[in-house]
């Protein structure tokens, strides 16, 4: 075979300070279908990057199982872009939220990524409902009675009347990423009372974000959805105001505090 020639270019080619502006990390189960598709659809562009890592997690959903995750939290955080700040990180699961906490949750990601925002999707739940105004909420969860109590107490002891709660009983996370659009929406409407401020649908497996604003065409009444919620705020943490209704009006609200 003929020897190449090759040669070194004259000069080192300039770089920027990032590939992109703005960096979104999220950390998901390792059995989930739905985050990363509705973050992408949602969220990234040519100026915020979402980057993904997965930590384990083992069905059914049960509160001891969520709580089992807490000690890989920090360890997935730092594979994100290792020794790279980022400017938001969100750990992509509502039930969890709840029985670890969200300050457990932000001081176990801020071990690896200190100068990162942190979203959970309980605290952005509580932070767009609050930005709709509502206080008397309905809630939709595809868990069972067990796994939905601790988010009811959550809710209740952040001062939010439960009009409505309604379970679908499911203990898979995989079966609830199947739920069909349709489904949702059906649920949605007998889980929405007619006295409620807004519906709150849980679960980031859950495909709601994609039908939220047909929801509530349907339902009269503003939607916040697991995932609608936390593209919302990362969206709002980096800087992104544009209102995007068709996504629901969350997506039109103003992020508080900024």
């Amino acid at each position: 075979m003929r020897t190449l020639d090759l040669s070194l270019a004259s000069r080192a080619p300039k770089l920027d300070a990032r590939p992109l502006e703005k960096r979104v990390g999220l950390i998901i189960l390792a059995t989930d279908h739905t985050t990363e598709v509705d973050f992408q659809r949602m969220v990234a562009s040519g100026r915020i990057g979402v980057y993904a890592t997965r930590i384990p997690y083992a069905n059914p959903v049960t509160p001891d199982n969520l709580r089992a995750m807490q000690p890989s939290l920090t360890a997935g955080a730092a594979l994100i872009l290792p020794e790279e700040p980022l400017d938001v990180v969100m750990y992509s699961c509502t039930s969890a939220s709840v029985v670890i906490g969200d300050a457990e949750v932000k001081a176990a990601v801020k071990a690896a990524k200190p100068t990162a925002a942190v979203v959970t999707p309980t605290a952005a739940a509580v932070s767009g409902l609050k930005a709709l105004g509502a206080k008397r909420i309905s809630v939709l969860t595809p868990y069972t009675l067990e796994t939905s109590r601790p988010m009811a107490d959550y809710f209740s002891a952040l001062g939010f009347d439960i009009a409505r709660f309604t379970c679908l009983g499911l203990s898979d996370d995989r079966e609830m990423a199947r739920i069909t659009p349709e489904e949702i929406v059906a649920f949605a409407k007998e889980a929405t009372a007619p006295e409620c401020d807004a519906l709150f649908i849980s679960c980031t497996a859950v495909r709601a974000a994609g039908v939220a604003a047909q929801i509530e065409a349907a339902v009269g009444k503003p939607v916040v959805t697991s995932n609608l919620a936390t593209a919302w705020a990362c969206l709002r943490l980096c800087g992104d105001e544009v209102a995007r209704p068709a996504l629901g009006r969350l997506m039109t609200c103003a992020y508080p505090g900024r």
